[in-house]
C-alpha cells in the first residue's frame, strides 16, 4: 500500500508553511492547553511576569508551575492537571493547614501542601499513587507519599521545568 503525499481534502495540495505569527500562536495555545487555562487567565500571567524582575519567559513559566493544581500534579496526587484541579476544587487540599479550593492559588517557598485528613482514605488517592508512583518529582518539590504531603523547597528554575514549550515565542506573540 502506498502512502499519500498530499494532505487529505479538497485543498490538501495547497498546504503552506506556517508563518512566524502562526508558530507563536501555536506555542501559546500549546502552553494554555498544557496548564488548562483560558485566554484571560493566561494573559494575566503574562502581564504579571512582565512586571517581575528577570526574564519574562522564565517568570511566566515559574508562575504557571507554582500554581496549586500544577504542584498537586507534579507531586503525583493527580493523574493529570485536570484531575489535580478537580481535587483542589473539591476541598480535598490544605496549604499550611488552611483549606484551599482555588486551583490558581500561588504557592510560595516553604508552603506545605497536604491532602486533608478526612480525604486520605479515599480510594482515588490509593489508585492515583499506584499509577503516579514512578513519576519523577521535580527538585523544587519534596513529597511524603505516606502522609500525602508535599513541600515547596524552592522556586523552580527554567531547567527544572520540563514543559515542552518555547516561552520566547509566547513572549514575542504578546509583545506585538
Amino acid at each position: 500500500m502506498n502512502k499519500r503525499t498530499v494532505a487529505p481534502g479538497q485543498h490538501g495540495t495547497s498546504r503552506r508553511k506556517l508563518s512566524e505569527y502562526g508558530m507563536q500562536l501555536r506555542e501559546k495555545q500549546k502552553a494554555k492547553r498544557i496548564y488548562g487555562l483560558l485566554e484571560a487567565q493566561f494573559h494575566g500571567y503574562y502581564e504579571k511576569a512582565q512586571t517581575m524582575k528577570g526574564v519574562t519567559g522564565d517568570n511566566l513559566l515559574r508562575l504557571l508551575e507554582m500554581r496549586l493544581d500544577n504542584a498537586m500534579f507534579r507531586l503525583g496526587y493527580g493523574r493529570s492537571r485536570t484531575e489535580s484541579r478537580q481535587i483542589v476544587r473539591h476541598n480535598l487540599v490544605t496549604v499550611n493547614g488552611r483549606r484551599v479550593n482555588i486551583p490558581s492559588y500561588q504557592l510560595k517557598v516553604g508552603d506545605v501542601i497536604e491532602v486533608r485528613e478526612k480525604s486520605r482514605n479515599i480510594q482515588r488517592f490509593k489508585d492515583v499513587l499506584d499509577v503516579t508512583d514512578s513519576r519523577i518529582i521535580p527538585e523544587w518539590l519534596s513529597a511524603e507519599h505516606e502522609h500525602l504531603r508535599g513541600t515547596v523547597m524552592s522556586v523552580p528554575t527554567r531547567d527544572q521545568i520540563t514543559v515542552p514549550v518555547s516561552e520566547q515565542m509566547i513572549i514575542e506573540f504578546y509583545s506585538k
